[in-house]
């Protein structure tokens, strides 16, 4: 990261604006994906279910760092009633009502989601001599192939992800999909979702067998390119502590710690 003065560094939105937009992407993504089943708000919560099996995407969401508990039960409860892999996301540390709150929903693993930003004047987007030619935008034709590429990267089991990234989702107004291809096959993806002059980064995931060859440096660079060009000022992400060091190494920071509530890791 650059050095710059205290005044520049605060031109990042807040964190409460970045909670905001990461929830608006989801629920954009979700209310065009052909696998979204219900979208609903409470007071401060949040919650959203779609026919997949992965827990982050079928989720009781607290916008607040000081959760309404009531709130946040009721939310619970739909959302765990749906019969697919769940989980309880509140902002920062969970509180010990919180993590009680959690057990009774059979919930009783907690790991972390580190929320980073970036602004576009502190972004290094060296592409680790990846030529921009290896990677390219995906519409929705190529939702299955797009789906196929991020259950490998995510190590996930066939058909976790449903029809999340079918129907008109890749082609849908502020989404860009990413395919990364090397020796000829389609090797890694990503996601950017732009609004409000804002860029997020999803599902960026490379595929076992080509890590460690800067797939994952190069398509992140790539998404950031694309946003920062089309006007967006700022990008966001959640990462796993293993990417962590890649995308600070690109100039993100961190903004701040969601906890996230599953069965199990």
């Amino acid at each position: 990261m650059t050095t710059r003065d205290m005044s520049e560094v605060a031109m990042i939105p807040t964190a409460d604006q970045l909670a905001a937009a990461w929830f608006e992407a989801t629920a954009r993504l979700c209310d065009v994906s052909p696998a979204n089943r219900w979208i609903a708000e409470h007071g401060d919560v949040r919650g959203f279910v779609n026919d997949t099996a992965v827990a982050s995407l079928n989720a009781a969401l607290s916008m607040s760092l000081d959760p309404d508990l009531t709130s946040l039960d009721e939310m619970a409860t739909r959302v765990g009633e749906a019969g697919v892999p769940w989980s309880i996301i509140v902002r920062g540390t969970a509180s010990e009502a919180v993590v009680a709150l959690a057990a009774r929903h059979g919930l009783r693993h907690a790991g972390e989601m580190p929320l980073l930003a970036c602004a576009a004047e502190d972004a290094l987007l060296w592409t680790g001599g990846r030529q921009r030619s290896e990677i390219h935008p995906v519409g929705s034709a190529g939702g299955d192939l797009y789906t196929d590429v991020l259950t490998a990267g995510f190590g996930a089991p066939e058909g976790a992800f449903g029809a999340l990234m079918g129907g008109d989702v890749l082609d849908a107004p502020g989404v860009t999909g990413y395919l990364a291809e090397e020796a000829g096959q389609q090797v890694a993806t990503g996601l950017g979702m732009s609004a409000d002059g804002l860029i997020g980064v999803f599902n960026i995931a490379v595929a076992p067998w080509a890590r460690s060859r800067g797939l994952g440096r190069a398509i992140t660079a790539r998404v950031l390119v694309d946003g920062f060009a089309a006007g967006a000022r700022t990008a966001y992400l959640h990462t796993s502590a293993a990417a962590r060091p890649l995308y600070e190494s690109m100039g993100f920071r961190l903004v701040e710690t969601w906890t996230i509530f599953t069965e199990q890791e």
